[in-house]
């Protein structure tokens, strides 16, 4: 995709952000984010960043993707995860079967898909595919998708897990169960998705181990660039832009609301001219911008590697992961310094600062961002020690 092109989705988007930032309380208040969002968001081109050009999409450069995430986050951070999940899953399903993604796309190029990775579903082969049955948690956004990607494992004639597997599956064969109620990224409408004994084609599986390799079988019909990065890069950053995001708009909200404020306590005075509150500024000011350049070189170096052809060092991928999770952690960092120097001013329920302050913690849990296991890697690696994990 052309920078031209690149810039007119950004400009759409950016257009967006004053409605998506009206919206965000009530987007909180409801637990989902409203359809007309999403709707403005299809409009916009952003959907179509990641997908493949063959059905309609962009294949944009990933970075400019995180770049719109992290936009939409800093309006509203329930907004910004939706779009975030939803958005990277074309650029998956552009890794499974031509067969499946003419399922997908062949009638509907603007359909979404959800995702629940977690491999808690059982699959029992028969013949031309597999039987499907179990229940999945916190599947953002379902309710504005027609499919979802969901984690499985194959169980053999003993009982026990053979394989891990991702199968697509239509809307029509699960139900959405509304049991979302948490105190972060409210709007997400993160609910349960329920299988009872669904058909799954052949086409409509991949084996993670596969994907960990770099290797699908929609490469064939998608030989563009973007299909050959890692998921443990691409889905990860798709988990932590949208934090960085709500922190960098949380940033934003905070030097507005502060830069005038008269202090009723500590002697008074304008905020603006506390140097501690400065110092704060200055040290939240550098998390954020530190978390957005590492992940944005990161990912932008192992997009060139897929340009050239080259194959992606596992050094490369694993520094990836190491700032991804670094980028999450900054940003909690950052929003901390804010919320507390913002005082009583930040504990007001619904204000931007509070609720971004609950929105990037309660992405922080998400398993992408569990920082101890992926710096533990990274340091593995960096030992010269073999190092095998499927979101690397």
């Amino acid at each position: 995709m052309s920078n031209e092109a690149s810039n007119e989705v950004l400009d759409s988007v950016r257009a967006l952000l004053p409605k998506i930032a009206e919206r965000a309380g009530s987007t909180d208040e409801n637990r989902r984010v409203p359809a007309e969002t999403i709707q403005e968001l299809v409009a916009a081109g952003f959907f179509r960043m990641l997908q493949p050009k063959r059905y309609g999409g962009a294949e944009n450069e990933p970075v400019a993707f995180f770049a719109a995430v992290r936009d939409i986050s800093g309006a509203c951070g329930s907004t910004g995860w939706v779009a975030s999940v939803l958005g990277v899953h074309p650029w998956h399903v552009g890794l499974f079967a031509e067969a499946a993604q003419d399922e997908v796309w062949r009638e509907n190029p603007d359909a979404l898909i959800s995702s629940s990775y977690s491999p808690v579903g059982r699959l029992t082969p028969v013949e031309g595919g597999f039987e499907l049955s179990g229940r999945w948690r916190f599947s953002s956004g379902c309710e504005h998708a027609s499919w979802a990607l969901l984690g499985a494992l194959i169980v053999g004639a003993q009982g026990k897990p053979v394989d891990f597997i991702t199968v697509l599956v239509p809307r029509r064969d699960y139900r959405i169960e509304d049991v979302w109620d948490v105190i972060g990224l409210r709007g997400t409408a993160s609910n349960d998705i329920v299988v009872d004994r669904a058909f799954v084609p052949q086409h409509r599986t991949m084996r993670n181990y596969e994907q960990a390799q770099l290797r699908g079988p929609g490469q064939k019909v998608n030989t563009g660039p973007l299909y050959r990065m890692p998921f443990g890069t691409v889905f990860t950053s798709a988990i932590t832009a949208p934090v960085i995001g709500a922190v960098a708009g949380c940033y934003r909200s905070y030097i507005s609301a502060m830069r005038d404020r008269v202090r009723l306590s500590l002697g008074g005075g304008r905020f603006a001219e506390d140097q501690f509150a400065q110092v704060a500024v200055a040290r939240a000011a550098s998390e954020i911008d530190a978390a957005m350049l590492q992940m944005d070189r990161n990912v932008r170096e192992i997009y060139e590697c897929a340009v050239r052809g080259e194959q992606i060092p596992m050094e490369l991928r694993l520094r990836a992961r190491r700032d991804q999770v670094r980028g999450t952690e900054r940003a909690l960092e950052a929003i901390d310094i804010l919320f507390k120097t913002a005082g009583g001013n930040s504990l007001g329920r619904g204000n931007p600062i509070e609720r971004a302050w609950r929105d990037a913690h309660a992405g922080s849990v998400h398993v992408a961002n569990d920082v101890e296991r992926a710096l533990a890697m990274y340091g593995k690696g960096a030992f010269g020690l073999k190092v095998e994990d499927n979101l690397v």
